[in-house]
């Protein structure tokens, strides 16, 4: 009796007559979507695969399951860890350097909004999905603005702060980038331009550093 082949489709792939399947970008945009709009427990395997426009078993063939697939979402969203980025002048001002650092933050929330509502959501819940978050981006974050306040504060420019509450100080501004229909009632034009979300970033960011720097920035120069 002659052999029986079957032809060997890699995960993910669709079968003949399918719809091909959308892009990696488009993919993880409209997982970021799903997971903004529905939380992670109400996004079932399902109602992903509806949304990415895939087969249904797509998600757990392409990354192995939703929880992992939830994770290249939050990767892609946040953008290259702290470690990949380009290294620091060191003759760039400690303040200037946090403010800028802190600034680069409210710049990327703007570009990417849906992440606020998931990092709020997230926060509220003491998850694996949050261990995720703490360990691969907020540590990282937090390591990258260190040297600057360790010598602030050792020089006098910036008083001591336990972490939990410096961390409060700096990221709950970030609704002002994120938060587009209460910043229209205030009075932000729309549409807002890259110009006008920029300088937002720069004002949020100065504003921080101010309040953080024990003198505003003026005693150790």
């Amino acid at each position: 009796m002659e052999a029986r082949t079957e032809s060997v489709r890699r995960p993910g792939r669709p079968g003949a007559g399918t719809p091909a399947v959308p892009g990696e970008e488009s993919i993880l945009q409209r997982g970021l979507e799903a997971f903004a709009e529905l939380g992670y427990d109400r996004a079932s395997a399902r109602e992903l695969a509806r949304r990415l426009g895939v087969s249904h078993n797509f998600i757990n063939d392409r990354y192995g399951s939703k929880a992992a697939f939830w994770r290249a979402v939050m990767d892609h969203a946040l953008g290259p860890r702290p470690e990949d980025l380009p290294e620091r002048d060191p003759a760039v001002d400690d303040a200037d350097l946090l403010r800028q650092t802190i600034a680069g933050f409210y710049r990327a929330a703007a570009d990417t909004p849906l992440i606020g509502r998931i990092l709020v959501d997230e926060s509220s819940r003491d998850t694996e999905r949050l261990d995720y978050l703490y360990e691969r981006h907020i540590v990282p974050t937090l390591q990258l603005m260190a040297p600057s306040i360790e010598r602030l504060i050792a020089s006098g420019r910036m008083a001591p702060v336990p972490m939990d509450v410096l961390f409060f100080a700096v990221v709950p501004p970030v609704a002002g980038m994120i938060d587009g229909p209460l910043a229209r009632r205030l009075g932000r034009p729309e549409p807002a331009s890259p110009r006008q979300l920029a300088d937002t970033a720069e004002a949020l960011a100065t504003l921080v550093v101010n309040g953080l720097l024990a003198t505003g920035g003026q005693k150790g120069r």
